[in-house]
């Protein structure tokens, strides 16, 4: 599994149970606004915000729309690569904070030449299961998953 002669290269597509997942926080959040005991501007700056979030994440991390949403994984010689429609492959070091569990995996990760820290969320539903599983496996069991950037 761990092998760098053998590459492992994965794409994933929209989840459904992520949606979902969003969709339930975001009215949630907006039900605690309109509940709670804030006045009416506050209520409407929170509501804008709300709103503003779920119009920059939806298109670029649920329903991945966007070209800057990152679409594909690969795993070869030259390390970890992310992939996105507008720029392509691009390299990746992957944090120490990721997780790989059954129904989702949680990457956080560095792309190169940037300090900080991006975090990508691919529940099972986004890719087949053997892949999925597969996925999880790699990222468990590969060598130097944490090295750092040349």
């Amino acid at each position: 599994m761990s092998n760098p002669s053998k590459p492992f290269e994965c794409h994933w597509q929209a989840s459904r149970l992520l949606l979902a997942g969003y969709l339930l926080i975001f009215g949630l959040a907006l039900l605690a606004l309109w509940l709670a005991a804030l006045p009416l501007w506050a209520q409407l700056l929170g509501g804008v915000l709300v709103l503003l979030h779920a119009a920059w994440c939806l298109p670029r991390q649920i329903l991945l729309g966007s070209p800057q949403a990152f679409t594909g994984l690969r795993h070869d010689a030259a390390g970890w690569q992310l992939f996105n429609v507008a720029v392509g492959w691009q390299t990746v070091q992957l944090r120490p904070s990721s997780l790989a569990l059954p129904l989702v995996v949680v990457l956080h990760f560095r792309l190169a030449g940037e300090r900080r820290v991006r975090g990508l969320c691919i529940p099972c539903d986004a890719l087949k299961h053997d892949l999925h599983r597969r996925l999880r496996l790699q990222l468990k069991f590969s060598r130097r998953r944490w090295a750092a950037l040349k």
